[in-house]
């Protein structure tokens, strides 16, 4: 990975990668974690801030050597060592993916309950990431919840969409099918594209047939 990629071309990258984007939000992956801390490298101001760059990159290349265990050892680390500082904060990020990755999903949600980023994308996921914890939990009324607000928190075509479609998945778990239908049905009006992909007609229908009377 280049150390001079800009956080716009990882912005662009993610959008347009398919197997980046959708990876990425079923599953909370290592490719996720790859670009909050890429990402990062763009916010780094002060020498608190500049202390845990040069840390930073170990979790990169422990990641890149696919040694999940070292780097959940480092993210643990930068985590208690920068807590408060974007550095910190991302691995928080990254750490809260990790723990997901390794089916520890209370660990998980504890870590990005905590994650407090001034970034669109990487706040957006993580809230997201969050619905997915309490979704693999069985807790499917705050999993529609989370991705309620992680859809809404900043409308796009890519993440808005995605988490409207996992908020109708979790309502169906729950037995809220009207909402379900209503989440399938703001996809199909507003976001076509992804509305074709999914074939959004089926699972409105779906959502419609076990609406109880």
């Amino acid at each position: 990975m280049s150390e001079n990629i800009t956080k716009e071309e990882i912005i662009e990258q993610f959008k347009g990668n398919k197997i980046l984007k959708y990876s990425t939000f079923v599953v909370g992956g290592i490719a996720v974690v790859v670009l909050a801390v890429l990402a990062y490298q763009n916010f780094v101001s002060g020498p608190k801030e500049k202390a845990s760059e040069a840390e930073i990159a170990n979790g990169i290349m422990y990641l890149e050597n696919d040694s999940t265990r070292l780097a959940t050892e480092e993210f643990e680390f930068l985590v208690s060592e920068y807590d408060g500082y974007k550095g910190g904060e991302v691995s928080q990020y990254a750490l809260g993916n990790l723990y997901f990755e390794q089916g520890n999903y209370e660990a998980a949600l504890n870590e990005l309950k905590g994650v407090d980023i001034d970034d669109t994308y990487l706040m957006t996921l993580a809230i997201g990431t969050q619905g997915d914890c309490y979704s693999e939990l069985g807790d499917y009324k705050n999993a529609v919840k989370m991705y309620v607000k992680a859809a809404e928190r900043e409308t796009n075509d890519v993440t808005t969409p995605m988490f409207y479609f996992k908020a109708g998945i979790n309502a169906e778990e729950a037995g809220d099918f009207s909402k379900a239908a209503e989440y399938y049905k703001v996809i199909k009006s507003d976001y076509l594209s992804f509305a074709s992909q999914k074939g959004i007609d089926k699972f409105i229908t779906r959502a419609e047939n076990s609406v109880i009377e």
